[in-house]
């Protein structure tokens, strides 16, 4: 009886913590990935083929770990935490940043990239906005945000109104909104807004621009992959991996196209200094 006392408890705290996540994940070879279809981030092509800085650093690592078979699902960004948590994946690949508010919810790996903001605006920037305190300084400067993403942070961290701020569930609402005047300008990831000032010639990145003031301090994006709170096995493996790759020929050239590479390397960040631990 005490022999079977001792066996249900372990599987009891094996199945509370995860420790054996990274086991189930390399013995069924499978995993499945959320992404949100932003571009240069994580995204599918017109021939359906998985793309973006995210999803490349994933597939060569979870490769290392043994893990062959990687399925994937499109949602809105919004949704990726609560989708990861409900069990729709099991690990977030769309270059999410690391905040101390998110990681109350789930495990990051440690960060892949680090990178500025900007704006999308009409052309020729007709309002002359640079930055979040630009939008600050003017009430009736509207901005367009993602739902979910940091940049409603940042537009609140700086002093700018909820009543100014406008949230759509994707990129391509936001930016259909700016052309029609809803909106002043589209806030987003640096290389987000040049891959979209890149198909649509009534707009434009909004430079120079000047990257959010948050405590003294200029704010950078950190990026990183996303794990259920109860599968620390698998963030561990992952990261111990993700170290050896971070930074060689291998993982430049692969993430080059998308316009990341030395420049956007995160100098030894780690998620757990990012999540103020």
């Amino acid at each position: 009886m005490k022999k079977i006392s001792i066996l249900l408890f372990f599987l009891l705290i094996t199945n509370v913590f995860g420790e054996d996540a990274l086991s189930k994940y390399q013995k069924s070879k499978t995993i499945t990935i959320g992404f949100a279809n932003e571009i240069p981030y994580g995204y599918k092509d017109a021939n359906g083929e998985l793309k973006g800085e995210a999803p490349t650093v994933a597939l060569a690592i979870l490769k290392k770990l043994g893990i062959t078979n990687v399925k994937a699902v499109v949602t809105e960004f919004g949704s990726l935490i609560p989708g990861l948590k409900a069990g729709r994946f099991d690990m977030i690949s769309a270059g999410m940043y690391i905040t101390p508010k998110r990681c109350r919810q789930v495990l990051f790996s440690n960060p892949t990239y680090a990178i500025g903001e900007s704006f999308l605006v009409k052309k020729g920037n007709p309002k002359n906005l640079h930055s979040f305190e630009d939008v600050a300084k003017n009430d009736s400067i509207k901005l367009g945000v993602m739902a979910g993403a940091i940049e409603s942070t940042y537009a609140k961290e700086t002093g700018i109104k909820r009543s100014q701020t406008i949230n759509f569930p994707d990129y391509p609402s936001g930016l259909a909104a700016l052309k029609t005047g809803r909106i002043d300008a589209l806030a987003g990831t640096h290389l987000t807004m040049l891959e979209l000032a890149k198909k649509e010639a009534s707009v434009q990145q909004a430079l120079p621009f000047k990257d959010p003031i948050i405590d003294g301090k200029e704010v950078k994006g950190y990026g990183a992959f996303g794990f259920r709170k109860n599968e620390p096995s698998m963030k561990k493996a992952f990261d111990k991996e993700l170290a050896k790759y971070l930074g060689t020929k291998e993982h430049i050239e692969a993430v080059s196209v998308y316009g990341f590479g030395k420049a956007t390397l995160t100098n030894g960040k780690t998620s757990q200094e990012l999540c103020g631990k």
